[in-house]
């Protein structure tokens, strides 16, 4: 084997892996919108929130403890602070308002939107732009998966439409801000100590939301309250991080084209919605769309991991996978 080859292997295995966690984590927040409606069926927006966020931050706390894991060192605080406030309070708050008086698909319109927000916060957040054609396959990819929602909900907007665009800037900020955590600590931690950091506030909250919204204990929401507190606020934004650490931001935030799709797919058998025969075209888009900004990603990376010794470059999947060790 070439020395050249020995050097790229590695950072072939690192991009493979990235993709399954990044996959793994969209596959995770697609029941995200259902299992906070099963959540909404006993409890109001504010105590499945403060809930969600207060016993996810038990657990991360109880896990960073068993893991020895090192406090997050004062530079990465503001970082954490902006993943505390997009992906740990303000997406669960908005959206469980918004599901409120709008429908599981119509609200998965945002989830279309998301990737191209999140690559946009992250390009100018770093000052490095992926080439056109990423550009061009995304907005197609987000434009199937908004047309494809909108046409199945008419289309009208409603009360929660201004909930969902604002949960969909915050996200973005938190998911671009998360991505860049992750080259530096391991991605479950991201989660983690932002979810710490919220304790203070959450705990309160959800003793005062406990105490003025009616609550009403069954199976059902306190399933989908589980779901959202352990996967959709730590399990699966660990895997998220991950692979935005070994893939990039922008390229692992195309993943997300699929989410609006699952969630339908969940919304179907889970809720009884219907879903419109323009799924499996859409379907069909989506993909297209992943794998032209996956390879446009990978040509634009290639040319400048070869001129770096070893093979490596900063800010590559190779490079923020070595600093997250």
């Amino acid at each position: 084997m070439r020395a050249d080859d020995s050097a790229i292997a590695p950072e072939r295995v690192a991009a493979r892996r990235g993709a399954v966690l990044a996959a793994l984590g969209v596959a995770s927040f697609s029941f995200t919108f259902p299992a906070t409606s099963w959540a909404l069926e006993g409890f109001g927006p504010w105590t499945t929130t403060a809930l969600r966020c207060a016993l996810a931050g038990l657990v991360a706390a109880a896990v960073l403890k068993g893991t020895g894991a090192h406090l997050p060192g004062k530079r990465h605080i503001p970082g954490l602070l902006v993943v505390a406030l997009g992906c740990v309070v303000a997406f669960p708050l908005l959206t469980s308002l918004a599901l409120q008086t709008t429908s599981t698909g119509n609200a998965a319109v945002i989830i279309g939107l998301l990737p191209m927000s999140t690559a946009v916060v992250s390009s100018l957040w770093s000052r490095s732009w992926p080439p056109g054609v990423f550009w061009a396959a995304a907005a197609v990819g987000a434009a199937a998966v908004a047309g494809f929602t909108a046409v199945r909900t008419g289309g009208a907007p409603g009360p929660g439409d201004l909930y969902l665009f604002a949960a969909l800037v915050l996200c973005a900020a938190g998911y671009a801000a998360g991505g860049r955590l992750s080259a530096h600590m391991p991605g479950w931690q991201v989660i983690a100590w932002a979810l710490v950091l919220s304790l203070p506030v959450m705990v309160p909250t959800a003793a005062v939301a406990l105490a003025l919204e009616p609550v009403a204990l069954a199976p059902v929401p306190i399933a989908g309250l589980a779901y959202l507190a352990l996967i959709s606020q730590f399990g699966g934004f660990a895997a998220w991080y991950r692979g935005m650490a070994l893939i990039g931001v922008a390229r692992a935030s195309q993943f997300q084209l699929a989410q609006p799709l699952l969630t339908l797919v969940w919304a179907l058998l889970v809720l009884g919605e219907a879903v419109s025969a323009w799924a499996p075209v859409t379907a069909l888009v989506v993909l297209a769309c992943i794998a032209v900004t996956q390879r446009a990603a990978r040509r634009r990376a290639a040319p400048a991991a070869q001129t770096a010794p070893g093979g490596t470059r900063e800010g590559s999947p190779l490079d923020a996978a070595s600093k997250s060790r």
